[in-house]
């Protein structure tokens, strides 16, 4: 089953970067949105998440704020 996966990210956090390369190293395809550059998408993410921390990752609906490896495994059903 295909994810709708986006992170809201920025390019200097360090857990951005970690989150992005374990979606990629599991093959699941995302949108990424630098929040730094783009206020639109940092207000959307403030809006979902109710956090201004990233990353913050929205998986089919669900928000995962930071990179929690155990819940994006869950969320993504990866094991």
């Amino acid at each position: 089953m295909a994810h709708t996966v986006t992170v809201y990210s920025t390019p200097s956090c360090p857990y951005c970067i970690r989150a992005k390369q374990f979606l990629t190293d599991n093959k699941i395809e995302f949108t990424n949105y630098d929040v730094s550059a783009d206020q639109a998408k940092a207000d959307e993410m403030v809006e979902k998440s109710g956090q201004m921390g990233v990353p913050v990752l929205d998986i089919d609906g669900r928000i995962i704020v930071g990179f929690d490896k155990e819940k994006i495994k869950t969320s993504l059903g990866i094991a």
